[in-house]
């Protein structure tokens, strides 16, 4: 059984760049589950309105539940912000998105593992494509 899943923007990254190796990984997982962070981060990457409209499409299409931030979520990035950004180089949407994992008990399937290895009671599932 696959455990509940969080999905990383780096993945999805890969799906979209046509990975097998992500297509398979993905196929098992449902639904998917993203951070809100992660959906603005792929929006971001969105060139043109065709894109946008494709990655909305693709996110409905796997009934994709995209997970707000709270205060619980944005006080526990705070705290990883505070304690490992300037000896582990911890980001703000990494933080973000790891603090998502944890509050709600999902495993976060990510191609960047060195990015959040330094956070002890994070659930990591690492993708090498």
């Amino acid at each position: 059984m696959t455990p509940s899943m969080l999905i990383d923007s780096d993945v999805l990254i890969w799906l979209t760049r046509g990975h097998l190796g992500a297509a398979q990984r993905l196929h098992g997982i449902a639904p998917w589950r993203i951070s809100v962070v992660t959906y603005m981060e792929l929006v971001q990457g969105c060139r043109d309105k065709t894109e946008l409209a494709r990655l909305k499409k693709g996110l409905a299409a796997h009934s994709t539940e995209v997970l707000q931030l709270t205060p619980a979520i944005s006080e526990r990035a705070a705290d990883m912000v505070d304690s490992l950004a300037l000896s582990h180089g911890m980001r703000l949407a990494d933080a973000l998105i790891a603090s998502t994992a944890i509050e709600h008990e999902l495993t976060l399937l990510s191609a960047n593992a060195k990015h959040f290895g330094a956070i002890g009671n994070l659930k990591l599932e690492a993708f090498a494509p």
